[in-house]
């Protein structure tokens, strides 16, 4: 599943890419795409004749807010890319492939398509008299942005002192920290000399610290990649990220640490798999 860095790239990509696109019409192919009340119908109707503009994203889900022609707020376009949701801008009249599920045409007919193999990616449509949580629950209950000041190792401290879980079941849950899933987790573990397996309420402020600062690290340097593919991901042109060429412990079972030389271990904890350095994270 694209995680933080990947989102970011996309939302980059959009924002670089579109422009003030002029959504002229909408095909929406696979009906199950569309989470927001009223389905593809009230989807179609109310983002119909817009312009997408101001590309941001929460956690991993990208926001575009909606305006008229005269520039009126018209609300919000929010979409989740799941576990292989991507979007391609298609210059030429390309048949639809059959993984295609919404078809955005701008009126001098360019396409910006959504396609998703696995077809778990949702679309919102979130009208400008309601807050985005309001109608995508899911951002309401994601924790702070790794980015943002409100993360720090007081804030973790607090929020994690009386949870017996792993700190890497901790850093999964979007509660915690918005964004962050298996790949980075496992990388700032690494990075912060922590085993993952450590009960988040045996942490000290020092531990948590670190943690905080390679979370912050480990995200930069690889939105600066372009984030990671291992298998769907790609930007807006088609690139994969390059980040998975860097990764010091994900998906490196039984190589040596790129640090000490002993070998990477894998094991799974709250149900995903988890590569660490026995050596490197005691």
């Amino acid at each position: 599943m694209p995680e933080l860095p990947e989102v970011e790239t996309v939302r980059k990509g959009l924002e670089k890419l579109l422009g003030n696109f002029y959504i002229k019409k909408i095909d929406v192919l696979k009906e199950r795409t569309i989470a927001s009340i009223g389905g593809s119908e009230i989807f179609i109707n109310n983002i119909q004749n817009s312009y997408l503009c101001n590309w941001n994203r929460r956690g991993k889900y990208l926001i575009s807010s909606l305006k008229e022609k005269n520039q009126n707020n018209k609300g919000f376009l929010v979409i989740h890319l799941r576990m292989t949701g991507q979007f391609k801008l298609i210059d030429n009249k390309i048949p639809p492939c059959s993984h295609t599920r919404v078809r955005f045409f701008e009126e001098t007919g360019k396409e910006l398509r959504f396609i998703d193999i696995r077809n778990f990616g949702q679309m919102w449509y979130v009208p400008s008299s309601q807050s985005i949580s309001e109608i995508v629950s899911g951002i309401k209950r994601l924790g702070p942005e790794p980015f943002s000041s409100d993360f720090n190792s007081s804030y973790l401290r607090k929020y994690l002192k009386n949870k017996k879980r792993s700190i890497k079941s901790a850093l999964l849950d979007q509660e915690t920290v918005a964004g962050v899933g298996n790949i980075y987790a496992d990388e700032t573990l690494f990075d912060a000399g922590i085993n993952p397996k450590t009960e988040s309420r045996n942490l000290n402020k020092t531990e948590l610290n670190r943690i905080c600062n390679s979370l912050v690290k480990i995200l930069k340097t690889s939105i600066g990649e372009g984030g990671t593919t291992f298998s769907d991901f790609r930007d807006l042109e088609g690139v994969n990220g390059n980040y998975g060429g860097q990764a010091w412990v994900y998906r490196r079972t039984g190589k040596n640490c790129k640090k000490c030389g002993e070998l990477i271990m894998r094991e799974k904890i709250c149900g995903r798999s988890t590569h660490w350095c026995p050596n490197c994270q005691k």
